[in-house]
């Protein structure tokens, strides 16, 4: 590409800037934001190997009304907003302010998938906003102490952790490589999976790591337990055989040689090893030999892919790296936690086979394998030259959680008690067992689509299989196996839902429900046939996020008492479908469920609070008092309640009607009667009718409230002041008062 067309590219990608009137002179404010953005603008072009792709349409520019002291600006996406002491005055104070400010613009416009990246975003800005030298004086500060306070440091964007940072980006003449690395990522549309570190910007290993505990969910991915640098990379050991073994198609008995060190796994080796056995007692031998034998996979074979985009600093070049011998690769706890909840997923034999090792393997013999029965753990050692342990690694996971530990200088059974304490800790947090729900049955399956914005893949025969980057058919990622997005939700697409997707934040598998028939003599719509039927997927999440999403559904602005008690009702439901020997659907023939979205406090406070007392399914609904009036046509009335309809009424939750019908040559009016509920949701109406009139083909309907009116009614118990307790009791207990009418 020429210098014309590079800078036609750059002009055509700038903002347009607008001012406010209150940062001034507003003329030379634009000047200033046009020239800060082109600069901006061509460092990323030379770096990023292309100019970004998009810009913001418009970018505004104002006073900073409540700044804290310490900040010259800050901004969001579209925004900037800045200090100016001296009205008419545009300082280098304010000018670096700006140009720092419209970095983070670029990135959010140009980067979007390094939008979290927090320490990339700052330094990248300190970079190029000329402030470096300003951060550079002061006492010398070594590059070690320098990042100590930035992996310290609460917030990046803070005068202490500016000035580590200047001193880190100090260290590299020109700009720096680490950034450079990462904004051609950005060019080419890579996944950002792994946030930059200070060692990748550092460019070299400056600190000596830490001991990190992370926990994570096997149903939602959430992070449950963070402490330590669990995004750091580090040398590994043997924790990732499961991989290696979990990749090999076949796995020879062998017989260990005695001479050879890495044969030394334990006393009262059998003369034949199997690799049940050697993935146990984490035999180094068994693993070289297997590679020497032929049979074994190339590096981590299918789980390489995984691994990688995991933040596996490389590829193995034989078993010895595979296996950890060498301490040439490395990968965080992060990503070893996520390689773990997808191992678990694909092959749960394996971690079967794990849940012995605290039984009669690496951990077995200990105060603490007692409790750590039925668990399935993977220790892993690095060591220096003289054999001393550098790094202790246990990766463990349970039927909700993976737990994965790394301690400096310590050999993992120095610290196997901390495995059952990081699983109790987490455990502390409501709802983190397993919910599973029939999802999405009302849309057509071919028009479901799914992403993952982390990094996808499904399981098809025990192996992994990377999922499009793209959008694509849910269908087609479910029906060989289950569907996982490792460090982020799925975001999920159909015709007339959201434009950008729900979230949801779990397993996808398919499973297609048995074949349904209504009850003889039962109308019953088409939607409403799809309802109870079921859905061909079946999602799975934590118990908490589920409850949270039915109660974000049914009323987003619930809370206090009225919102624990619904609450409890919908976690409850979960354990008691309506559909027998399924899970609980998502549409109102259930509760509803529109996937997963912030947790609330009180959902989870619901969630620790005792069991309910009642052993079936629970109706619950919105309820209220506001009047309403509907009408329907004549002939979808009747195509419910049959043809020659002549009156209905409504009373005790059922609605009563005669219809006009013919037996030879007498004619004759018949009372029928039915669940008014049926007539509510196949006509999809607000609530229950009280009245129904004839006008010519349509009949109208009033009434009050919405939903059946039967159970615990929201809105009414928003208006209680009553604890969850008093309302649930109300609701479905022997006291429940009787329905009344309400002006």
């Amino acid at each position: 590409m020429g210098w014309a067309s590079v800078v036609a590219v750059l002009l055509t990608a700038t903002p347009t800037f607008v001012t406010r009137g209150d940062v001034t002179p507003e003329s030379d404010l634009r000047r200033e934001a046009e020239a800060g953005w082109a600069a901006l603008e061509s460092v990323y072009t030379a770096e990023a190997g292309g100019a970004p792709v998009r810009a913001p349409v418009s970018i505004v520019l104002q006073r900073g009304v409540a700044l804290s002291p310490e900040r010259n600006a800050q901004g969001r996406p579209g925004l900037v907003e800045l200090r100016q002491n001296t009205p008419g005055v545009l300082d280098e104070r304010l000018r670096v302010a700006l140009r720092h400010e419209l970095a983070h613009q670029l990135l959010w416009w140009a980067c979007p998938q390094s939008s979290e990246d927090r320490l990339f975003h700052e330094a990248f800005a300190v970079a190029l906003s000329g402030e470096l030298p300003a951060w550079r004086e002061g006492a010398y500060q070594s590059l070690s102490r320098a990042a100590s306070e930035l992996a310290a440091a609460p917030a990046v964007d803070s005068s202490k952790a500016r000035r580590a940072l200047a001193r880190l980006l100090s260290e590299t003449v020109g700009f720096p490589k680490a950034l450079s690395r990462r904004l051609r990522q950005c060019h080419d549309g890579a996944r950002w999976v792994v946030p930059l570190s200070i060692d990748e910007l550092a460019d070299v290993q400056v600190r000596a790591a830490g001991p990190a505990t992370v926990v994570v969910s096997r149903h939602s991915g959430e992070v449950l337990l963070s402490e330590g640098e669990v995004r750091r990379a580090l040398p590994y050991g043997s924790v990732l055989k499961p991989f290696v073994y979990a990749a090999g198609a076949e796995h020879p008995v062998l017989a260990p040689r005695v001479d050879v060190q890495e044969w030394a796994c334990g006393p009262g080796l059998p003369a034949k090893v199997d690799a049940r056995t050697a993935l146990l007692r984490s035999c180094n031998g068994y693993f070289l030999d297997w590679e020497t034998a032929g049979s074994a996979p190339k590096g981590f074979g299918a789980w390489e892919p995984v691994l990688s985009a995991l933040g596996l600093t490389g590829t193995p070049v034989d078993m010895a790296d595979a296996v950890g011998l060498r301490s040439t690769l490395a990968l965080s706890a992060w990503g070893m936690a996520q390689a773990y909840r997808l191992l678990a997923e694909a092959r749960p034999d394996v971690v079967a086979l794990l849940a012995d090792n605290a039984a009669r393997g690496t951990l077995a013999e200990l105060p603490a394998s007692k409790a750590l029965v039925g668990v399935a753990t993977k220790t892993g050692t690095v060591r220096d030259a003289a054999s001393r342990p550098q790094y202790g690694w246990i990766a463990a996971v349970d039927g909700d959680l993976v737990v994965v530990a790394v301690r400096p200088g310590k050999m993992p059974r120095q610290f196997a008690e901390e495995i059952p304490a990081a699983l109790a800790k987490a455990r502390k947090q409501a709802g983190v067992e397993a919910a599973r729900v029939q999802v999405l049955g009302l849309v057509p399956v071919r028009e479901v689509e799914a992403r993952c914005a982390g990094v996808g893949f499904t399981v098809d025969a025990g192996m992994p299989k990377a999922a499009p980057v793209e959008w694509a058919r849910l269908e087609g990622l479910t029906t060989r196996g289950a569907a996982v997005c490792l460090g982020a939700p799925w975001r999920v697409r159909f015709p007339k839902g959201p434009e950008e997707g729900r979230d949801y934040a779990g397993v996808f598998t398919w499973s297609p429900p048995p074949a349904y028939r209504p009850p003889v003599g039962v109308p019953t719509s088409p939607s409403a046939l799809k309802a109870r039927r079921g859905s061909d997927f079946v999602f799975r999440t934590t118990r908490l996020q589920y409850t949270s999403g039915v109660v974000a559904a049914e009323d987003v602005t619930l809370k206090g008492e009225a919102r624990l008690a619904l609450a409890r009702v919908v976690a409850h439901n979960e354990r008691h479908s309506r559909h027998p020997g399924r899970a609980v659907c998502d549409t109102t023939h259930c509760q509803a469920f529109r996937g997963t979205v912030r947790v609330q406090r009180d959902d989870a406070k619901a969630l620790r609070l005792p069991a309910l007392k009642w052993s079936e399914w629970l109706l619950f609904s919105q309820g209220g008092q506001e009047p309403w009036t509907q009408e329907r046509p004549r002939v979808d009335v009747e195509r419910l309640l049959g043809k020659g309809l002549v009156s209905l009424r409504f009373e005790a939750g059922r609605v009563q009607y005669l219809l006009t019908e013919k037996e030879g040559a007498s004619t004759f009016e018949s009372g029928r009667s039915l669940a008014c509920e049926l007539l509510r949701s196949g006509l999809k109406l607000p609530s229950c009718p009280r009245t129904a009139s004839f006008n010519g083909d349509t009949l109208v309907f009033e009434g009050r409230g919405r939903g059946h009116g039967e159970g615990l009614d929201v809105e009414a118990a928003k208006a209680s002041r009553l604890r969850s307790d008093a309302i649930l009791e109300g609701a479905y207990g022997r006291s429940r008062p009787e329905p009344r009418d309400v002006d």
